[in-house]
């Protein structure tokens, strides 16, 4: 993730994020694997933070390089990297670095933003600066794919339930023998700069049987899709695909995800 998620000084985040999301896995990993075959040469994923996404494209035969902002969440790569064997590390290089200000020092034919870090940009400065800099580190033709959600305006006005905490993930069990839930909640509405505040609440519970209460909190973006058309093009990109969920279904109205395949020009 980006220092605009808030993970960057966050540990307990990164010790938490696998097994919070492994379920989310099967719905868009071999979507971003097939990607990466497809274009042949090697991917770039921002936002890459423990390789949920990364380790497996690397462990399908593709090259891979990964940009984080956060250490925590890039030691717990390297953990699991060292799991695995050793070419499939050696398909891999990991970078820690800012994705609105990057230089990899690689040209890539597939840029990818997995899970929605581009919705932590708040300011069009921020989001025109990481589109630049996707746009330099592509070859003529490369291909940048990434999701934001189809945003449901039933959940982005502000209500009386919006400021309560909702279970957002159930009682699990940590490798170290911790074990931890989370809420979330909406914390503050600005609909005139067109993003909420999020606290995503971890109740984490040691051996001994004491409970912390640690929240996350960040600002999250929501998109629209003309809007985000339009900074494409502004970008010198152009938009080839746009599907509505994982399974490549036609954009529509209650489409979960807006996910952008847009290739340089230029």
């Amino acid at each position: 993730m980006t220092k605009y998620g808030s993970y960057e000084y966050i540990e307990f985040v990164a010790d938490c994020y696998d097994a919070t999301y492994e379920a989310r896995s099967p719905r868009d990993l071999e979507f971003f694997i097939d990607y990466s075959r497809k274009t042949g040469g090697r991917t770039l994923e921002l936002g890459c933070g423990t390789g949920r996404v990364l380790i497996p494209t690397a462990a399908a035969g593709c090259d891979i390089t990964g940009l984080d902002f956060s250490s925590y969440m890039l030691s717990k790569c390297r953990d699991k990297l060292d799991q695995q064997p050793q070419e499939v590390q050696q398909r891999v290089r990991l970078i820690q670095g800012d994705m609105t200000n990057f230089d990899t020092g690689e040209v890539y034919s597939l840029i990818t933003i997995p899970f929605r870090p581009f919705q932590h940009l708040v300011t069009v400065a921020e989001q025109r600066a990481c589109l630049a800099c996707i746009h330099r580190h592509l070859s003529p033709k490369g291909i940048l794919v990434f999701d934001v959600f189809n945003p449901d305006f039933r959940l982005l006005i502000a209500g009386p339930e919006h400021g309560a905490e909702q279970e957002s993930h159930p009682a699990t069990q940590l490798p170290d023998g911790r074990t931890f839930r989370r809420t979330a909640r909406f914390a503050g509405f600005h609909r005139a700069e067109q993003y909420n505040d999020i606290e995503l609440i971890y109740y984490i519970t040691s051996s001994d049987g004491k409970t912390e209460r640690l929240v996350q909190a960040f600002p999250m973006r929501y998109f629209f899709r003309y809007e985000i058309e339009h900074l494409l093009e502004l970008s010198s990109f152009k938009v080839v695909d746009l599907f509505g969920d994982f399974e490549k279904s036609t954009f529509s109205d209650d489409s979960p995800e807006m996910i952008f395949i847009a290739e340089k020009i230029g």
